[in-house]
């Protein structure tokens, strides 16, 4: 059974930083792509950050928040800088593996992000 754990999240002040990490546990033959989306109160959930076979963000994103992997430890880190009250989320962490059964998505349970003065 495949889990993923995140931790890093917290209350910050604006212009502040915080990094998230999620650590993926269980049988995982190999990663397609490793992510994190979030999601604001009322707000549906959307793409911040994803590596696959390339490296994306969400626009509002770019130049403040780096996507890194260890994929010999199936981690993945968000690295936030500048960050703003926009950015207040439950922020999960998103994982595309290859496991003994085939192609599977999982999520984390989420870790909450308040950028607050």
């Amino acid at each position: 059974q495949v889990q993923l754990r995140e931790s890093g999240g917290g209350l910050v002040q604006p212009g502040g930083s915080l990094k998230l990490s999620c650590a993926a546990s269980g049988s995982i033959v190999n990663i397609n792509a490793m992510g994190w989306y979030r999601q604001a109160p009322g707000k549906q959930r959307e793409l911040v950050a994803a590596s696959g076979r390339t490296i994306n963000y969400k626009d509002s994103v770019k130049g403040r928040f780096t996507i890194s992997r260890d994929n010999a430890k199936n981690l993945v880190h968000l690295q936030m800088n500048s960050l703003e009250p926009e950015d207040t989320a439950v922020y999960y962490c998103y994982a595309d593996f290859i496991v003994r059964t085939g192609r599977a998505e999982y999520w984390g349970q989420g870790t909450q992000v308040t950028v607050s003065s």
